[in-house]
């Protein structure tokens, strides 16, 4: 059965690479959430996917990269990954994603 609804601590973070953890909150086939934690000048590495991937700033400043293209985004601000596209960020600060994927990410499960 798909979970509905989550609380803050119901789901644990995966350590991944130096700075960096994540935590599935909700997913079901056609779509999931995920938050990502980054410390200070950790990286998220350049990478593709056939995802959907919309991304909001919930903490924190990133130098996002998306098909070679560069920006800064804050706190409260958004950015959108095509199917495909390589991206990438760098966390200038420490901070927080909250990602969304279509359809779901297998992987991360």
């Amino acid at each position: 059965m798909t979970e509905m609804f989550a609380q803050y601590d119901d789901t644990p973070w995966t350590e991944l690479a130096a700075g960096n953890r994540r935590r599935v909150l909700l997913h079901m086939p056609e779509l999931m959430q995920v938050e990502f934690a980054f410390s200070e000048g950790a990286v998220g590495a350049l990478h593709s996917h056939p995802h959907v991937q919309v991304s909001y700033v919930a903490e924190g400043e990133f130098e996002v990269t998306i098909d070679g293209e560069t920006r800064v985004i804050r706190t409260g601000g958004s950015f959108i990954v095509p199917s495909g596209k390589v991206h990438g960020v760098v966390a200038l600060t420490a901070g927080r994603l909250i990602d969304c994927f279509t359809p779901h990410r297998a992987d991360f499960l």
